[in-house]
């Protein structure tokens, strides 16, 4: 398992890395819409549709990105739709989470469909705006969850004997949440640090947080750490609800697009509305 899970690993980097620092964003934009394509399909799947219907949301999902793309561009800043999708993402989560696996069921699934691929689409989108802005700011994103999530399981495996959801996600406590937000704070100081002293300053998002001020930087990073637990908590309620592991297995070792992406999907809009607030 952990060979596999080594070498999708290198192989995803060769490729995603040399896009990622290309001079032109669209070759990464390009890659990382195949791939919410795969995860429409997942999708598809932990709702209960067969191969076709969950292939048709994939392909579906890429398509309307695409025309989107096309038609609207993604230079177009767009402050309105991130503070519309921050807020639905708080609401849903507090909701989800109190309602708990026992409550997915309830909701119709066409809504589950519908909202799910709506909020997948809006991560992309929210990823590809990033990185036309700049390397720099998506790269801050990405490392906040990466942080986020590498604390949290060494906080969680020392001092980790409250859990946080047992019914959702047994392996996680609240050591951990603590664990990650501090290496989240111990990254964007040490980062703003090095931006205002050698770079751009404001290039990322730790730095456009600090411009706000101290207070609301704090308070903006504990929320995005936050909310980066809660994606992976949902996607794993969803994942009970429908009695499978992974949310597919295209990613040798790793399970799913979804299940790399999970802690991504709430970030990724919300970091979005806190730049260009």
């Amino acid at each position: 398992m952990l060979k596999q899970r080594i070498i999708t690993a290198l192989l995803l980097l060769a490729v995603l890395l040399p896009a990622l620092f290309h001079s032109d964003p669209q070759p990464f934009c390009l890659l990382t819409l195949l791939l919410i394509v795969a995860g429409g399909w997942e999708w598809g799947r932990l709702n209960g549709l067969g191969f076709a219907a969950s292939l048709a949301c994939g392909f579906g999902l890429g398509a309307l990105l695409g025309l989107a793309w096309w038609q609207v561009g993604l230079e177009r800043e767009l402050p309105l739709l991130w503070q519309l999708a921050g807020a639905f993402w708080l609401v849903a989560t507090l909701l989800l989470l109190r309602a708990g696996v026992a409550g997915w069921p309830r909701i119709p699934r066409s809504l589950r469909l519908v909202a799910g691929l709506l909020l997948i689409g809006l991560a992309w989108w929210a990823m590809a705006q990033a990185r036309v802005q700049g390397v720099e700011l998506l790269l801050s994103i990405l490392a906040l969850v990466w942080t986020a999530d590498i604390a949290a399981y060494f906080g969680g495996k020392a001092f980790g004997r409250r859990k946080l959801a047992p019914s959702i996600s047994p392996g996680k406590s609240w050591a951990g949440v603590y664990s990650g937000a501090l290496g989240v704070l111990l990254l964007a100081s040490c980062w703003t640090w090095v931006e205002q002293r050698y770079g751009m300053p404001g290039a990322s998002l730790y730095g456009r947080l600090w411009a706000m001020g101290p207070l609301p930087a704090l308070l903006g990073l504990l929320l995005l750490t936050a909310m980066s637990v809660c994606g992976d908590l949902i996607e794993s309620l969803v994942k009970r609800s429908a009695g499978v592991k992974d949310s597919s297995q295209l990613l040798p070792g790793h399970g799913g697009v979804l299940d790399r992406v999970d802690a991504l999907l709430p970030v990724l809009p919300l970091a979005m509305m806190l730049a260009t607030f």
